[in-house]
């Protein structure tokens, strides 16, 4: 152990500044270290500051890929559009009244005793002059598949019973009338019932 130096006058000058500057600790500050304060400094363990994360080297032609929530807009609602309702379809009440056989064909047709081949150009015949005169109820007289002729020599019935009653309908529906018919249904009692079918046309522009 090194000797002691002796205080010199000026040594004692300063330090009685430097205790008349200096405060008593207050009693609400620690009066301990951390653990980890109280180790020599070689022993402490450092201390870590945070970082920021670290950005990846973007390489050339490396393509940033985004959520999708960030690349595309946000989806439309879709309306699917209604097909127009058609002006020239059967009012309900006017189809009640037909059905109820209120409303009186304004012709006739009736097709007992017909081969196929000749109801079938008698109906297109009978149904385009009714277009022509702009009748708009008109009346099929089928029968019920006894008595009428299905072909040149073979019965209605031989392919099953009714087969005017059956064809009559498809007829209609197929060209060149189904352009002209908005309507069909089986006649009511007082008209024919089941062996007659009403038609009902549509309105000439």
């Amino acid at each position: 152990m090194g000797r002691r130096r002796k205080l010199t006058r000026d040594d004692e000058i300063l330090w009685d500044r430097v205790a008349r500057g200096t405060r008593r600790l207050t009693s609400d500050l620690p009066t301990s270290l951390p653990a980890e304060m109280s180790l020599p400094p070689a022993d402490r363990p450092a201390m870590r500051l945070p970082t920021a994360p670290e950005r990846q080297p973007e390489r050339p032609g490396q393509r940033v890929v985004l959520p999708s929530s960030l690349t595309q807009p946000p989806a439309a609602k879709v309306v699917l559009a209604q097909p127009p309702t058609d002006p020239l379809r059967m009012d309900h009440r006017l189809h009640g009244r037909m059905v109820r056989g209120k409303l009186a064909p304004e012709a006739r047709l009736d097709l007992h005793g017909m081969t196929l081949a000749q109801a079938h150009g008698r109906l297109n015949s009978f149904i385009l002059n009714a277009v022509a005169r702009g009748q708009r109820l008109v009346l099929v007289i089928t029968g019920k598949g006894r008595g009428a002729r299905a072909a040149a020599d073979e019965p209605v019935t031989s392919g099953g019973q009714g087969a005017l009653r059956r064809e009559v309908p498809h007829w209609l529906r197929s060209a060149p009338l189904k352009a002209h018919v908005l309507n069909t249904h089986v006649a009511h009692r007082s008209h024919g019932g089941d062996g007659a079918l009403y038609v009902y046309l549509r309105r000439q522009a």
